[in-house]
C-alpha cells in the first residue's frame, strides 16, 4: 500500500513552506518581526499551516488598508450578503431605499431649491472673439 502524501490547500510540505517565504517578503517589516517574536516557524505541518495563514491574513489586512472608504461598504456589504438568504437581502434593500427616501425629504425640506433659472434661447450665440493667424 502507497501512504497518501497530506496536502494544505492542494500544496505539498514543501510548497506550503515555499509559499511562506515568498509570502513573507511581501509583509512590512514590523509585521515580519512580529512573527518572529511570537514564534511563527516555517518547519513542521501544523507550524507551517498556522504560519501560511496568518501571512495570509495579514496580506488581507494589507488589501483592505488600500480600499478606499465606499469600496470598503461595497465590501462590508458583500460579506454580510453572503450569510444572507435572497429574501433577507430584498428586505434589506427596500428598508434602505425607504431611508434614503426619508432622508432626501428631509434635505428638501431643509434647503429647498427655490431659485428659478432662466435661459433665454432666442438671443443669437456671440461671434467667437477668436482672431485668425495670419501665416
Amino acid at each position: 500500500m502507497g501512504s497518501k502524501q497530506r496536502t494544505y490547500n492542494g500544496m505539498s510540505y514543501r510548497d506550503v513552506q515555499r509559499a511562506n517565504s515568498e509570502n513573507r517578503l511581501q509583509l512590512k517589516l514590523a509585521d515580519q518581526q512580529w512573527l518572529k517574536q511570537n514564534n511563527y516557524r516555517n518547519v513542521g505541518w501544523d507550524n507551517v499551516i498556522r504560519l501560511y495563514e496568518t501571512i495570509n491574513d495579514f496580506l488581507e489586512k494589507y488589501r483592505f488598508e488600500e480600499l478606499p472608504l465606499e469600496e470598503l461598504f461595497l465590501e462590508a456589504d458583500r460579506i454580510g450578503n453572503k450569510y444572507l438568504s435572497p429574501e433577507e437581502i430584498e428586505d434589506s434593500h427596500q428598508k434602505l431605499a425607504k431611508e434614503v427616501n426619508q432622508i432626501c425629504e428631509q434635505i428638501d425640506q431643509q434647503f429647498p431649491d427655490t431659485e428659478v433659472e432662466i435661459i433665454d434661447f432666442s438671443k443669437p450665440a456671440k461671434p467667437s472673439s477668436r482672431k485668425p493667424r495670419k501665416r
